[in-house]
């Protein structure tokens, strides 16, 4: 995990913290050759240059971003903008 997610999350209020550090990890396993940092101020993953997945902290929760998610098969996602992205949000780990 690059030293600036680890201080994104590190900033974070104790729960919203244990859900980012729960969320890098999993990323970090499925997604081993991925290329983490910062970008727009959010952590993101990305393979090849393109982002992948990230996540922020929004006013009540934590949102998980798949920048092509709608063509996942995966209950629990939500269509988010008008391309193909889609969302989880999380307010516990």
């Amino acid at each position: 995990m690059h030293a600036d997610t680890k201080a994104y999350n590190a900033a974070l209020a104790p729960a919203d913290r244990a859900i980012c550090k729960l969320l890098a990890a999993e990323i970090d396993r499925h997604l081993p050759d991925a290329e983490n940092k910062v970008w727009h101020a959010h952590p993101v993953w990305f393979l090849d240059g393109n982002p992948i997945v990230g996540y922020s902290k929004l006013k009540n929760c934590v949102r998980l971003l798949f920048w092509s998610g709608q063509s996942f098969e995966e209950v629990g996602l939500k269509k988010e903008g008008s391309f193909k992205a889609a969302e989880a949000r999380y307010t516990e780990a």
